[in-house]
């Protein structure tokens, strides 16, 4: 569904990624491991196309996305969704028009924008939800709501950048269980970057552990657990 294939990328002459290459399959859960600094996120833009790869080609679904250092599929169209760390809720909207708005963008009419609002806030158990400010709810609650956002354009690959990292953690925990959930009955590919060990164990069906500054570890297959 996903693949990296020998994939390199430098910051200001820094390596980051060396001859890196992945494989992910459908509807696969791979949790990205590793400490802050150490590319995992580097990886997530890639995908989603804020980022090409100054040598080697990223493909999703078969397709080359990003090679070389160009950009050849844009990022809202290769069927690719993000939640990022810090949400990015807008706060001047309601929950149902940050959730619609992507439907908006591409001129979903009203009544069936309102309509698959209403479905995907059951789906993340917000139902009764779309009139509140986020700035209304618990922490937990705008991480749904951001889950909500990515998932009602029906991604085929959703992209999460340590999203629960601001929760504590016994809310951090239900919900990484939330999330596989969720996955299991949606059916995306899930590509899930980390550095606490907790979730990891819970959201992955596969891990890629990253070593700060190491392309060795980079290069080395994923950990199966």
């Amino acid at each position: 569904m996903v693949a990296f294939e020998n994939v390199t990328l430098r910051y200001d002459e820094r390596v980051i990624l060396e001859n890196f290459s992945l494989q992910v399959k459908k509807r696969e859960r791979l949790v990205i491991f590793g400490p802050s600094g150490s590319g995992k996120t580097t990886i997530l833009r890639m995908v989603a196309g804020f980022v090409a790869p100054e040598r080697g080609t990223v493909s999703i679904a078969d397709r080359p996305v990003s090679a070389d250092g160009r950009i050849l599929v844009p990022p809202e169209k290769r069927g690719v969704g993000m939640v990022f760390q810090d949400l990015a809720l807008w706060p001047h909207m309601s929950v149902e028009e940050n959730v619609g708005f992507g439907l908006m963008v591409r001129k979903v009419p009203k009544m069936e924008r309102k309509r698959r609002v209403e479905e995907i806030l059951e789906l993340v158990g917000l139902k009764g939800f779309g009139s509140k400010n986020p700035s209304d709810l618990s922490g937990g609650e705008q991480q749904r709501v951001a889950l909500a956002r990515a998932l009602i354009l029906e991604p085929d690959v959703l992209l999460m950048d340590e999203p629960l990292s601001s929760l504590d953690r016994p809310l951090a925990e239900h919900l990484a269980h939330e999330i596989v959930r969720l996955q299991k009955r949606v059916g995306f590919t899930l590509l899930y970057v980390t550095h606490l060990e907790e979730e990891a164990a819970i959201i992955g069906t596969r891990r890629l552990t990253i070593r700060k500054h190491t392309s060795s570890s980079q290069t080395s297959r994923p950990e199966i657990f």
